[in-house]
């Protein structure tokens, strides 16, 4: 008897929520495309693909006609439509009814445009809590799709993988097909041939193995270099759906329900918290994902059975690893509940779409590439929970003492109809969050330049290279970089990069207090006003922060008095951190100095007594600053360096801006400075929506 084997192919094809449409255009010829080509010319190869919200929406606008191809295939069986969460969250980061809201509007969307309702669930990242079952059956999916890391947590052999188990959670059931990692590893990277030997290996008489091969389709010609693997002149998916087509005797293509319709499972698991393996590497401190790396990488070079014990972490904790995700994911968790309290209608609906755009996954974390640092996607993301906050607030106004963040000490919450303030007491006093509510623009989102674990691999590239006096880092290991000389920007700030922050310095330049980081008495606390203050060594330093303003026209303003037992002499600044989307010389966002205007991503300062403003055009967006007494102010960009696709680069995270007043106090006059931002806003993005 021939031994036979089943192949089940499950292709996730996705675009983040912010992603600029040449880049999805770009993906969408050289990977989406072609692949529904290839099997319109192969139409006995069977499959599963996935696409995102985000994703279908460029299509709808951009690319209607593969839509109804795709719609052909999903006719004759021979592709099976797969759903998940309809902006592509991390369920396990959501609310169980935003987890149970994300699943049912993928499965209506899906089902409206293909006609059949989607039985499977791809989960964003393959992020998984032994909870999951529960959303995704109540929400009346019936499978999803796990890496061999997952299957390998629950204690299945590696030789158990071909096929499918069960799992459940109150009472719920579901079932888990698990990628194979040798299937995972080969396509595309290994020739034909050795995929196809390696299947027949695999093969058994009773034909009851199922080899699944879950992963993304980008990298069937949307990542670097794969396009002419794909479909260059080496032709790799042509190669292998003729091959596929050819061995169909003994090697049959199946969809995943059709194989659950036909197959039992092996039998019951239940899966710890995973990722695939790489994430749970990337979400460790920056000095412990380079030892697991090599822990890992050491053990299955060396085949130890070590290897399947070995667990990196859990991807809840990149939000201790980054503030800013922290504050993201909170912030999403606060404007949830607040767009739950409205009433049904279609305002509601409204701020419900503006909410799941902004729990899009790709923001909330960061690995080898993009996440976090993206600032184009991260603004996209924060505008839409914006755009959520504002609807469901109306013509209120945000505010309150209360753990906004989490973190078991009060923050203060307060705002106007058109803008909302977080202030963060406990850690220096500062500004977490400056958001205006029409133009939907978070000016305070400034990322803090910190290490990361490729840092010194860029170091390394970058040594090897003038080593050898190459002009490129390519010959290190394959490592890249857009520009040369990244190293250098590898500064990494010792403090978070809030707004409003005061430091005092001595006479010697010397920082005294820690005001930028220490933890500020809040005094009072009211809805567009709260006052602070902080004592340290011999100075007295109160802190005023407050909002004016309506919907369009506004400022928030920092005053600061300070006071002392003895005489002192030395400086007083305050620092602000902007976020215009400047980078890439945006020719929208610019600084003002006097008459002459210059792009936001660019260094400058302005002498006392000359006026200075800045902006966004297309935002709509302009501040101006005003310093009193009138003091020099200085500006440069913040810049991380950030690993990417096409290799190392740098990102223009935004812009720091402070103000400086030389102070000299005696013991009976305390003497006070005070920055005021006055903005304006001519786009309500609201009021547009509305029409």
């Amino acid at each position: 008897m021939t031994a036979r084997i089943s192949l089940a192919l499950v292709l996730h094809n996705h675009q983040p929520v912010g992603n600029f449409g040449w880049v999805i255009g770009e993906v969408f010829e050289k990977a989406y495309e072609p692949m529904v080509g290839a099997l319109e010319r192969h139409p006995t190869v069977r499959v599963a693909l996935h696409y995102t919200a985000p994703l279908l929406e460029w299509i709808d606008a951009n690319q209607p006609l593969f839509l109804e191809r795709l719609r052909a295939l999903v006719a004759r069986g021979q592709v099976e439509i797969v759903g998940g969460g309809h902006f592509e969250p991390i369920l396990a980061a959501l609310p169980d009814r935003d987890r149970v809201g994300q699943l049912v509007r993928m499965r209506g969307d899906l089902e409206r445009r293909f006609g059949v309702a989607p039985a499977g669930a791809w989960l964003a990242e393959r992020v998984w809590e032994p909870s999951l079952p529960t959303a995704l059956v109540d929400a009346g999916y019936a499978y999803t799709v796990l890496d061999d890391n997952h299957l390998r947590g629950a204690s299945v052999a590696e030789d158990e993988m071909w096929g499918t188990y069960t799992t459940d959670d109150q009472g719920r059931l579901l079932t888990i097909f698990g990628t194979e990692k040798g299937l995972r590893y080969r396509i595309p990277w290994q020739p034909v041939p050795e995929l196809i030997a390696y299947l027949r290996a695999a093969a058994t008489e009773d034909g009851e193995r199922l080899g699944t091969m879950g992963d993304d389709g980008e990298k069937f010609g949307g990542w670097p270099g794969t396009a002419e693997l794909s479909w260059g002149k080496e032709a790799w998916v042509e190669t292998c759906f003729t091959a596929l087509e050819e061995n169909s005797d003994w090697l049959t293509t199946v969809t995943p329900s059709d194989w659950m319709a036909a197959h039992p499972p092996i039998g019951r698991i239940y899966v710890p918290t995973a990722s695939y393996v790489e994430m749970t590497e990337w979400v460790l401190p920056v000095d412990e994902a380079p030892v697991f790396g090599k822990l890992l990488h050491d053990a299955v070079e060396a085949g130890s059975p070590a290897a399947r014990f070995l667990r990196g972490g859990m991807w809840r904790n990149f939000a201790s690893r980054y503030r800013e995700v922290n504050d993201l994911h909170k912030k999403m968790l606060r404007v949830s509940a607040l767009v739950d309290a409205m009433p049904a209608g279609a305002l509601r609906d409204r701020a419900l779409d503006h909410l799941y755009r902004g729990q899009s996954n790709d923001c909330y974390w960061h690995g080898l590439f993009g996440g976090i640092y993206l600032v184009h996607m991260r603004m996209a993301t924060l505008a839409e929970l914006i755009a959520a906050e504002d609807l469901a607030l109306g013509s209120a106004a945000a505010g309150g003492v209360a753990d906004y963040d989490l973190d078991g000490r009060d923050e203060v919450l307060i705002g106007t109809s058109g803008q909302t303030v977080l202030v963060d007491p406990a850690e220096g006093g500062g500004i977490s969050a400056w958001d205006l509510r029409p133009s939907r623009v978070a000016l305070a989102s400034v990322m803090r330049r910190r290490p990361e674990a490729y840092h010194a691999k860029l170091r390394e590239a970058e040594a090897a290279a003038i080593k050898s006096k190459a002009k490129s880092l390519s010959p290190h290991e394959g490592y890249t970089a857009k520009e040369t000389g990244l190293a250098k920007l590898l500064v990494y700030d010792d403090h978070e990069r809030r707004s409003g922050l005061v430091r005092i310095l001595d006479s010697n330049g010397n920082e005294v207090g820690d005001f930028v980081n220490g933890e500020w008495k809040l005094e009072r606390a009211g809805t567009a006003e709260l006052v602070l203050s902080r004592t340290a060594p011999s100075l007295h330093v109160t802190k005023v922060i407050g909002l004016r303003g309506d919907r369009a026209h506004g400022e928030l303003s920092v005053s600061v008095t300070v006071g002392g037992d003895d005489p002192f002499a030395g400086t007083l600044q305050i620092e602000w951190n902007l976020n215009l989307l400047g980078g890439g010389a945006n020719p929208e966002a610019y600084y003002r100095r006097g008459e002459t205007e210059v792009r936001h991503d660019t260094p400058g300062s302005v002498p006392a007594g000359v006026d200075l403003s800045f902006g966004n055009r297309y935002e709509g967006v302009a501040i101006s600053a005003q310093p009193e007494p009138a003091a020099p102010q200085e500006w440069f960009p913040v810049e991380t360096v950030s690993n990417s696709e096409a290799g190392f680069e740098r990102v223009y995270q935004g812009s720091c801006l402070t103000q400086r007043w030389p102070l000299d106090l005696d013991t009976n006059a305390p003497a006070t400075f005070t920055t005021t931002l006055w903005f304006m806003q001519s786009r309500d993005r609201s009021t547009r929506e509305a029409r």
